[in-house]
């Protein structure tokens, strides 16, 4: 396959219509904007229940040790925060792909990025899967 056959196959896996992307775009901005604000109504609406949020830290010797976190931890971790605002952070959505009722979506935030996976669960977009990395 040519470079721009790839190139165009490429550009249409993650073309959206446009409620849809606009629906993707929205669940991640209630994430990352509920965050900032310390607003977990917003942190709550953009999750699964059964989220699984996870890093790969790496310990004295080295080795990668999975950190993970659920949905209720981030809820509460968000809800302490209320009272602190952080307007003015970056916040960068970016839909990589969307399938059926699946996306990927990368969220670049001021000191990390998130790739995610959502799905649309009884008519609504939500966050199933992130896995996140601190910026060096």
């Amino acid at each position: 396959m040519s470079s721009a056959a790839l190139a165009a196959a490429s550009t249409a896996a993650v073309a959206a219509p446009e409620p849809e992307a606009a629906a993707i775009e929205a669940c991640a901005r209630d994430y990352i904007e509920g965050w900032y604000a310390g607003d977990a109504t917003r942190m709550e609406r953009s999750l699964h229940p059964e989220l699984a949020k996870r890093i790969v830290r790496r310990g004295p010797d080295g080795r990668g040790d999975l950190q993970s976190m659920g949905a209720m931890t981030l809820v509460q971790s968000t809800r302490a925060r209320a009272g602190r605002p952080e307007a003015g952070k970056r916040a960068d959505v970016k839909i990589l792909d969307v399938f059926g009722r699946t996306a990927s979506v990368r969220v670049d935030a001021e000191a990390w990025i998130d790739y995610m996976h959502l799905a649309q669960v009884e008519g609504r977009w939500r966050i199933v899967n992130v896995l996140w990395e601190l910026r060096g």
